[in-house]
């Protein structure tokens, strides 16, 4: 009987350590609570894309231990740039694949939620004021709304080791740091958010160039011309008026020179004052003030007694097949880096050296109706009131004749909305141009015309 007592004693010993065995092994099998919203979105209540009406990055300069903001935003149907003096964006589409690619990050694997790592993984908030250190600081990008709803808001940090395309992430506010998939290209590059297309011309198009090339008396604001070139084309080739028989194109400069003007790129713009944003005609010339001829001349512009404007560095006529005609009128030099040339900064506008040559363009266009000639009208329209089966000889050239005179009028109009859309887009602002496109597009007669070979 003792042997039986003994046994079961054992035996109920022995399923007690089971049991604990059991529960032992079964917590340890369980998720850890630091992995418990593995492969959830990081805003899962965001999930439509076009809701989207602004985009706010923030970098950290270590050099000069500050934040700098770049947001695009929509304003009443406009899309603009606010840090660059509300300069239209080409934003729509970009920010709407960004929002898409934002909706599908999810957490793929937790790294860390202990705040003294966020520095090693690159993850501090640009924007904390509280944090001492200047390493370390990420890329915050906040996502917007309608009323200014945040929709999605989070710190870019370092690239993962030997795992391309992984990033730390961290919501602000948040210790925890993920290593996330991402395949979204955040650019604050001005120049990525705008129309990269400035005179919106195609070099097919262009049939006459003109090249001024003089110099500006600021004492007396006179002009003293240095020299010009006439090039038109004719047929498959272009000519140059007052080209002597030793002379020819060098087609190969004619083509660099059509290649910077339909490629024309700016890196950065100024806004005009107002009564410098019209097209500075007569009658716009009377409300021009004293303020505004200065914001001129810093920008090495020169209105002459008689009202006529030029620039201390000559300009350039396109004038196309279609009649539109854009003056380039080339400024003075532009130095700086980063947003000191993209925005502009007080402190450095007026310096006379430094890094880097940009240069301010001033941009007019205008309609040269002369270019589209005026067909002859038909002598009458009675071909209208009859069948096509009963028209006369005179008939048919009459309707060829309306056929064709519409088409002019058509194209007229054309020309017309198109010099006036290019007049409200250009009027408002001084833009900046790199100098390798200054170089290519102030080229002089030298450069376009040599000495025959043969």
């Amino acid at each position: 009987m003792k042997n039986e007592n003994e046994k079961t004693m054992t035996f109920a010993a022995t399923a007690a350590v089971l049991a604990l065995l059991a529960t032992w092994l079964g917590q340890g099998q369980s998720t850890p609570d630091i992995f418990f919203d593995i492969g959830e979105p990081f805003f899962p209540e965001f999930t439509d894309p076009s809701v989207a009406t602004a985009l706010e990055i923030v970098e950290f300069d270590e050099d000069t231990a500050a934040a700098i903001p770049f947001k695009v935003s929509n304003q009443d149907g406009l899309w603009t740039i606010p840090s660059h003096h509300n300069y239209p964006a080409d934003g729509e589409s970009q920010l709407a694949e960004t929002a898409a690619s934002v909706i599908d990050i999810v957490k793929n694997d937790f790294r860390s939620d202990n705040v003294a790592d966020h520095e090693t993984l690159g993850v501090v908030d640009p924007l904390d004021e509280t944090v001492s250190t200047l390493k370390g600081r990420g890329r915050r990008v906040t996502v917007k709304g309608e009323g200014e709803s945040v929709l999605a808001d989070f710190i870019i940090g370092n690239e993962v080791d030997n795992r391309a395309g992984v990033r730390f992430i961290r919501v602000p506010g948040q210790s925890r740091v993920y290593a996330v998939n991402m395949e979204i290209d955040i650019s604050t590059k001005f120049e990525d958010w705008i129309e990269k297309d400035l005179l919106q011309v195609s070099r097919g198009d262009i049939d006459q160039l003109i090249l001024n090339d003089y110099s500006i008396n600021e004492r007396t604001l006179t002009m003293t011309q240095r020299g010009s070139l006439f090039l038109e084309h004719e047929e498959d080739h272009w000519v140059a008026r007052g080209m002597s028989l030793s002379e020819e194109i060098d087609t190969s400069k004619i083509g660099v020179l059509l290649g910077a003007v339909d490629e024309l790129s700016i890196v950065g713009v100024r806004p005009k004052p107002a009564g410098v944003s019209e097209d500075l005609t007569e009658s716009s010339q009377e409300t021009i003030t004293r303020s505004d001829l200065m914001s001129l001349q810093s920008k090495g512009y020169y209105l002459t007694r008689d009202g006529r404007l030029f620039s201390n560095e000559g300009e350039l006529i396109v004038h196309t097949t279609q009649g539109v005609v854009y003056t380039l009128r080339f400024g003075e030099i532009v130095y700086g880096r980063g947003d000191t040339v993209t925005a502009g900064d007080e402190s450095n506008e007026y310096e006379e050296s430094g890094p880097g040559e940009n240069r301010y363009l001033f941009i007019t266009v205008a309609f040269d109706e002369s270019s589209l000639k005026e067909p002859l009208e038909p002598q009458n329209t009675d071909f209208e009131n009859k069948e096509a089966s009963e028209w006369t000889d005179d008939d048919r050239r009459n309707d060829e004749l309306k056929r064709k005179y519409k088409e002019w009028e058509t194209q007229v109009a054309l020309a017309r909305e198109s010099v006036s859309n290019l007049s409200a887009r250009f009027g408002k602002w001084y833009y900046v141009i790199p100098a390798s496109s200054f170089e290519k597009v102030r080229m002089q007669r030298s450069d376009l015309v040599r000495q025959r070979t043969s």
